[in-house]
């Protein structure tokens, strides 16, 4: 079989087991998967959710908040790289590892709103012990035990858990990421069927080195199906291999953690067997709303820092933030943490709520709010200059305000990789885009499929798409529509127009690329990236409507960054249809496969203009050669290139 046969089938087989994963039992509709559709349901997510604050949380964030201030010391945790025993044993006796788990079982039995502020105040002041919290709480054992886990899993485990016990999630092996078809960790039921035996090595495990359980990811060798287990760190065959170490996030308990025939009881496994992944990507959809939480947390702190040093800083006889290239970032800035605000709430709300389809609106959050979350981090290192650059203890020594923003932005930069990186979410809301068209019309684009069959898919798509597509272009998105809505009305407007253009687009790609649709990641991921500029200028509107309503005394600032960051929104929503459609992208792919067959090997070469006089004194001093020395010359000798690639760089 070829190469490109077995890649074919490779990803044939990673995109089954990601579709058998899929949740189907939502009840309500999802605001952005109607979007794609060209549906501007702006009804789902207006009027925005209020938050109730619950005197039992108060009391918890005041508690929380405290103990932040004087027991966790950042600097220290981030210079040793280690989370210091007492603020972990203190984290315990806040009752912090049981945030989200019920009351029942000794937990807080905070809501995923209540869960967020606290992520979002651990973001501002400290990723590492943002991401010992989240990584146990979002991902770790409590959340799938608390959906799939039978009674007595959940009677075991779970009171123990909200004591402190520690835990983690794995799921990531050396060859496999998010793709995760080709699975190579093994749990074999025994000949008795009481236990699963457990072999395989799975890598960045978060809190490995801490945790005392693990939720672990393997597959049946017989019938390949996916399973979830939860394993106690202290059975026989689990070891820690290795501690993993990065560019931030210094005190991540992160592992590689090895399984040589550990003997798991089958009543550890949750849900049912092969249902493995689903219990992965559903616990996702909202452990991932973690992760736009705590960037908020940054936002926010950034916003202060640069307020406070574009105030005070002066250059060219004004304070810096008077300077319109200072300023205008200083706005952008504000108007996009907004923006990042409501996404976060908006989401966190919607899962609350219940029955919600949150999958698509967890998703968009988690990469909104780290992609702006790092754009907010480089302005701020931008605005703070060579102090932005300086770290905390070097401030601190020599007499200045130890501002962290170059701890912050190593730690921040992960938030565009945990849990699903930018790509990866790109692609899963791409898929979601189509479904609705997959289904519809699936076979017509499917290449298994045959002239027969596309011809009765044709007939069957018919009565849909004679309806769908002209309604797409009817539509009133004008005035006086949304006109209750002031001078944020003009931007809904825009919004519904751009709704119906998106799914426009949506089917044109479709149509004209057919087969080939699923390998225009550029054309894809600009329609993802249109729904999320709709989804979070609908999102902001609406939050700034509630406190409008409420005449909240923040309603008029409100207003004022909701209209900023829609214009600049709108700007590069019409930029993005534009690209759609014009735009370089098989000349990058051209390029790019150039590149990797090593045909610009040459630009990795250092000290180019060295190498060629050397090259030329060599030739001239070698004297008269035969005629076939000559044409050799003329044949590159990429090896020889390679080994001085390989020279130059040792």
């Amino acid at each position: 079989m070829s190469t490109d046969q077995n890649q074919r089938e490779a990803e044939l087989k990673s995109r089954q087991v990601a579709e058998d994963a899929r949740q189907t039992d939502v009840k309500q509709p999802s605001f952005l998967k109607e979007l794609f559709l060209g549906n501007f349901r702006f009804d789902l997510i207006n009027p925005f959710p209020k938050t109730e604050v619950r005197p039992v949380f108060a009391e918890f964030y005041e508690k929380m908040k405290a103990f932040l201030a004087e027991k966790v010391d950042s600097v220290e945790i981030d210079a040793t790289g280690e989370y210091p025993d007492e603020v972990v044993q203190g984290l315990r006796d806040l009752g912090a590892f049981g945030m989200k788990i019920p009351t029942e079982y000794g937990g807080l039995g905070l809501t995923q709103t209540e869960y967020d502020l606290i992520m979002e105040r651990l973001g501002a002041l400290d990723g590492n012990v943002t991401a010992l919290l989240s990584a146990h709480q979002s991902i770790g054992v409590p959340q799938p035990l608390k959906l799939f886990g039978s009674k007595e899993l959940k009677q075991k485990y779970l009171p123990r858990l909200a004591a402190g016990a520690i835990s983690g999630f794995a799921l990531t092996e050396h060859d496999v990421g998010s793709d995760p078809a080709n699975l190579t960790t093994t749990l074999e039921l025994t000949p008795e069927g009481d236990a699963y035996i457990l072999n395989g090595e799975k890598l960045w495990c978060t809190n490995g080195t801490l945790a005392e359980l693990l939720v672990v990811m393997g597959r049946n060798p017989e019938n390949g199906r996916i399973s979830a287990v939860v394993v106690e760190m202290d059975w026989e065959g689990v070891e820690v291999a290795y501690r993993c170490r990065f560019m931030g996030l210094k005190a991540l308990a992160n592992a590689i953690i090895r399984f040589t025939n550990v003997r798991v009881p089958v009543e550890n496994l949750m849900g049912k067997e092969g249902q493995g992944l689903k219990i992965a990507l559903i616990t996702l959809n909202t452990g991932r709303l973690a992760l736009p939480a705590s960037a908020i947390g940054s936002a926010k702190s950034c916003l202060e820092t640069c307020r406070k040093w574009a105030a005070k800083r002066v250059q060219w006889g004004a304070p810096i933030g008077k300077h319109e290239a200072i300023s205008h970032k200083i706005a952008d800035m504000a108007a996009t943490t907004y923006s990042m605000l409501s996404v976060s709430n908006l989401a966190s709300q919607l899962a609350d709520r219940g029955g919600y389809d949150i999958r698509l609106e967890a998703a968009a959050a988690k990469e909104w709010n780290s992609v702006w979350g790092w754009d907010l981090a480089d302005d701020t290192m931008q605005i703070r200059g060579g102090r932005g650059y300086e770290t905390e203890q070097s401030l601190a020594g020599r007499g200045e305000e130890p501002i962290p923003v170059e701890r912050l932005m190593r730690d921040c930069r992960i938030n565009r990789i945990f849990e699903g990186s930018s790509e990866v979410m790109h692609l899963f809301m791409a898929r979601e885009a189509v479904d609705k068209h997959l289904q519809v019309a699936g076979a017509l684009i499917d290449p298994k499929s045959s002239m027969g069959q596309k011809i009765v898919a044709l007939i069957k798509t018919l009565p849909f798409y004679s309806w769908w597509y002209p309604s797409r272009w009817i539509g009133w998105g004008f005035w006086p529509k949304y006109s209750e809505f002031g001078t944020l009305a003009k931007h809904l407007r825009f919004s519904e127009r751009s709704a119906r253009k998106l799914a426009r687009q949506t089917f044109h790609g479709m149509t004209v690329y057919q087969a080939r649709m699923e390998k225009k990641q550029a054309f894809l991921f600009r329609i993802v990236d249109i729904g999320l500029e709709i989804f979070a200028m609908a999102a902001s509107i609406s939050r700034t409507q509630r406190l409008i309503a409420e005449d909240h005394s923040d309603a008029r600032h409100a207003l004022e960054l909701t209209d900023l960051f829609c214009r600049n929104s709108t700007r590069r929503i019409r930029k993005l249809f534009k690209d759609l459609w014009s735009n370089d992208d098989n000349l990058k792919v051209r390029v790019s496969r150039n590149v990797l067959e090593g045909e610009h090997v040459w630009l990795e070469s250092l000290g180019t203009p060295v190498q060629s006089y050397l090259r030329t004194q060599a030739a001239s001093s070698s004297g008269p050669k035969s005629d076939s020395d000559a044409t050799q010359d003329k044949t590159p000798e990429k090896p020889q290139l390679e080994e001085e690639t390989v020279s130059a760089n040792s």
